[in-house]
Formats: C-alpha cells, structure tokens, sequence
C-alpha cells in the first residue's frame, strides 16, 4: 500500500484503488531524492505503471516500468519514457522520473569472501573488519570538554582529534547530536555532551510526554527512529506513530546535519542503517556511534547465516564508500559470546563502533 508524501505541486493521478491517491505530489524539492514515494522500498510494479499511466507515458498497468521493477535498472524503456515526458512536458511526472532512476532500492552486495558461500569465511572476513581501526584518533575522553565528573557506563566514543571538525564545533557550541534509544537508562553520554554546549536530541518510544527539555541543551522526543515511516491509511500502522525515519524528522525538525549519531536500537540498527545508506542520509553526519548485535541477524533481516553476515558486511562497506572510517570498536564481554545463537569466532554478541566521516565540514 502507498504512502504519501506532500511537497506542494500536485501530481493528477489517484489511485486505482479505494485508497487515497497514490502519490499526492512531487516538486522540485523531490530533487534531493530523500523523501520515499513508498513505506517499503520495492513499490508494487503495477503501481508504478499505473502512476505513469496516468500522467500521460503512455504505458499501460502492467506493462513498460512496472515490468522493470523493482529493484532492477531502467534500461530499454529510457528514451521512450523521456521522449513522452518532453512531449507532454509533464512536470511532476518529470520529477518522478528522475526520482525513479536515481533512487536506490537495495545496497551493493560485496562479492562472496570465498569461491564458495561460507559462513566460516564469511564470519572471519566480518570479525575481522569491526575490530580493525582503519583511522587513528588520540583524543576520545568527552571529560576533557565537560565539568561533569560521572563516568559513562558504555564506551560511547566520538574523535576530538583537531583534524576532524567535531573538537571545533562542540567550543564553538554549535554541534548537534541525536540519540537513538530503546527504554535505556544509560544517558551519561548524552548528559556530557550537553554540559559540554551540544544541542543534544534524545528519541526513545517509552517518554511519556511528547516533548521533552532538560536544562538548557537537552531535549527528549517520545519518538522512534524506524527503517520506514507508518502509512497513516492502514489502521494497524497507527500503533507505530511515534515511529518514524531519520530523514522524515530531519525535515520536520528543519535539520540539515548532524554532528553525531549514537544508536542503541536493539537489533534494529542494520535496517535503519540501511535506510541511512538508501537515502543518503548518512552524507548528512559527521561521526556514527552504532551498538550492533550479532547474536541474530536483526528485524526483517532473512536468509541463511552466510548471506545474512555477507549483509551485514557490504553495509559496513557502503559507509567506507562514503568514507566513514572506523575509528574505535569495543567488544562487550559482559553480553552472552554469541554469534548468529551459536558460541562460535570468539565473538560477543554485541560491539560498540564509531566512524568519523573523513570528509564532514
């Protein structure tokens, strides 16, 4: 089922089912590609036919683009579609169009770490990776910048090197953190960095208010951080309002970066760095802090062990194509030392990552 989205130019298509339109309408503030047409990233085919059926391709439903998707390129149908589009000079569809060939639906999955599928091979290709540093970083005690004396439980690491801009924006008091929790009574980190002039956001599901302001930096959004937004026409989705992505309250909280990311989401965290990813949303942070369980894949994450780690793996590697660079791991040694619910590799089931975007100004 759809979701809409609302920038102002209206698109004249309504959807073919007893549903609101299908796409309510498009504009050039579409171009950053950001804002998802669908909840889910492979929008049925016949539904995508169907919307450009209807602003003039040409092409019937079941026929033409919804043939190519999802998740495959648009090849053969490239100039005739933009041919009609030229002729009908069809803005919204334009836009669509666009938003369609550049809009990725799935990351790049990395070859096999051997000739054939191994879950031993691609278990030691993985550990090896999150306990590697591929950056130094000297300075990463948050208690050389703040008065506040409390230790932090978790090793909540963030780069105060001078390279890197993070150090330059916290005195300048203009750094900006979000933090995404599950019912976690662990807030030291954040405690410090508002002490230390960070404009801190905390979002986790189980506040009771809506919003929330502690002191004179700190603020507490009764929200979650999802890998999809809810679909306000399905009744069931309702119970999931206070769920939403990361790029959807960037717009509403009218962010455009963020200096630091902390999640603690609770296996959730492989989808929702997926949709990062997708989204390009990551281009907009400066540093990652990431807790990740491998003690099972993850929400919504299926397939057999290897196919599952070789997942986890190829996003790991997306962040370095967008040259994030993992600066600090921590392997919790007081979590069960499991991998995929089997005691195997020498690993814990859950490790503290930080990654400094080399390239965040």
């Amino acid at each position: 089922m759809p979701t809409l989205i609302q920038p102002p130019v209206p698109c004249p298509l309504t959807s073919p089912w007893n549903s609101p339109p299908l796409i309510q309408s498009l504009s050039p503030l579409t171009m950053s590609f950001r804002a998802a047409c669908w909840e889910h990233a492979a929008p049925p085919p016949r539904a995508l036919a169907a919307w450009w059926h209807g602003c003039g391709g040409g092409v019937t439903v079941g026929e033409g683009l919804g043939a190519s998707l999802p998740g495959r390129e648009l090849k053969g149908q490239h100039a005739a579609f933009r041919k009609g589009i030229a002729a009908r000079s069809t803005t919204p569809c334009w836009y669509f169009f666009l938003y369609l060939q550049t809009i990725r639906w799935h990351v790049d999955l990395q070859p096999w770490a051997s000739p054939t599928p191994s879950l031993n091979y691609e278990a030691l290709r993985f550990l090896k990776y999150i306990t590697t540093p591929q950056v130094s970083c000297e300075h990463m005690n948050m208690n050389s910048l703040t008065d506040n004396s409390k230790t932090i439980k978790k090793p909540w690491s963030v780069c105060l090197d001078d390279r890197f801009s993070l150090v330059h924006r916290i005195k300048s008091k203009q750094c900006r953190l979000y933090s995404l929790g599950l019912s976690s009574d662990d807030n030291q980190f954040e405690i410090s960095m508002a002490n230390s002039g960070c404009e801190v956001h905390r979002f986790d599901p189980s506040i009771k208010s809506a919003h929330i302001q502690e002191g004179q930096h700190l603020w507490n959004h009764r929200l979650s951080i999802d890998w999809r937004d809810p679909n306000p026409a399905i009744a069931a989705h309702k119970l999931r309002s206070h769920r939403k992505k990361l790029g959807t309250i960037l717009n509403e909280f009218g962010h455009q970066k963020i200096d630091v990311l902390k999640a603690d989401m609770e296996s959730a965290e492989w989808k929702i760095l997926e949709n990062l990813i997708l989204e390009d949303i990551v281009e907009q942070i400066g540093q990652l802090v990431f807790e990740v369980h491998i003690h099972w894949p993850g929400f919504e994450v299926s397939g057999n062990d290897s196919t599952v780690v070789r997942y986890w793996y190829s996003l790991l590697k997306e962040l370095e194509l967008k040259d994030f660079r993992l600066f600090h791991t921590y392997k919790d040694l007081l979590k069960p030392q499991m991998f995929l619910k089997k005691e195997a590799f020498n690993a814990s089931s859950c490790y503290t990552l930080s990654w400094v975007n080399t390239r965040w100004k």
